[in-house]
């Protein structure tokens, strides 16, 4: 039987970001922006609803007088990630 794959990672927006965190530190918003395609409301909503699962930090701050947001995958959501990549193997291999 083939594994589930996590609701939260399988939209294509929020794989995106989370695949993109993967390879960077931390990023900000405007990166993801960029990266993705994404409209702003549309990128902070699904940031949200991955920082409510606890597969990202996000932190606010200032630099100068311009606002940044910084978004940081915690371990949960590099745990999640990697059993994501796994089960969408397993659907790929599967016979």
């Amino acid at each position: 039987m083939l594994k589930e794959l996590d609701p939260l990672l399988h939209s294509q927006l929020r794989l995106a970001i989370v695949s993109a965190l993967m390879t960077a530190e931390e990023a900000e918003f405007t990166w993801l922006q960029a990266q993705t395609g994404a409209t702003a409301g549309n990128l902070s909503v699904q940031l949200n609803k991955l920082k409510d699962a606890g597969y990202i930090e996000i932190k606010k701050s200032f630099r100068g007088n311009y606002p940044q947001t910084l978004c940081i995958m915690t371990k949960l959501g590099k745990e999640k990630f990697k059993a994501y990549v796994e089960a969408l193997k397993e659907y790929l291999n599967y016979k």
